[in-house]
């Protein structure tokens, strides 16, 4: 039903489609339609993405999940914590999964492929923020990870609570 692989440039245009595709199912109840509509542009999104996929950052981690027909269907991207207000020093930034392929383990696989490179990149533990209202939460609390922190963020003109989740010493990661 679905591969695990690490993103290559061709694959932009279809982790952006991902991207603003399961932000506006994801989030259709917990944030309000006009920011939405300002945070999700295929275009925009297909650039971002382009430009992470052709600068290599160091130490980034990015794979995507595709269907049998070699369609992005969902990705997880990552690399060193952003915020340098915690103790944890990689992060992921990003896990997104089309609506028709959730809940067959993709998330799960998405997430070994993650934690198993965070690894070999030297990574110890590794945090993910995710928006409080949302129930994906309990994927990463399912999976080992546990309520850091919550803190006010901006969407589009909004605020809105999210939560970090984090796993202190990725080695113990019962998914890896």
């Amino acid at each position: 039903m679905y591969t695990v692989r690490k993103a290559s440039l061709h694959d932009a245009a279809g982790i952006a489609h991902v991207h603003v595709d399961s932000w506006r199912s994801t989030y259709k109840d917990l944030v309000r339609k006009q920011d939405l509509d300002q945070e999700t542009s295929y275009e925009n999104r297909k650039v971002f993405w382009e430009t992470i996929l052709k600068k290599h950052y160091k130490n980034q981690i990015l794979y995507v999940g595709v269907n049998d027909q070699n369609q992005v269907v969902g990705f997880i991207s990552g690399g060193a914590e952003r915020s340098k207000k915690f103790d944890y020093d990689g992060e992921i930034y990003a896990v997104y999964i089309l609506e028709p392929y959730q809940g067959f383990g993709l998330g799960k696989a998405l997430l070994n492929a993650f934690m198993k490179e965070a690894l070999q990149l030297g990574y110890q533990s590794v945090l993910v923020w995710v928006l409080t209202a949302n129930p994906s939460g309990k994927f990463y609390e399912y999976f080992g990870a546990k309520p850091i922190e919550a803190e006010e963020i901006t969407i589009g003109e909004g605020t809105y609570e999210e939560t970090a989740f984090g796993w202190p010493q990725i080695h113990k990661n019962p998914s890896v």
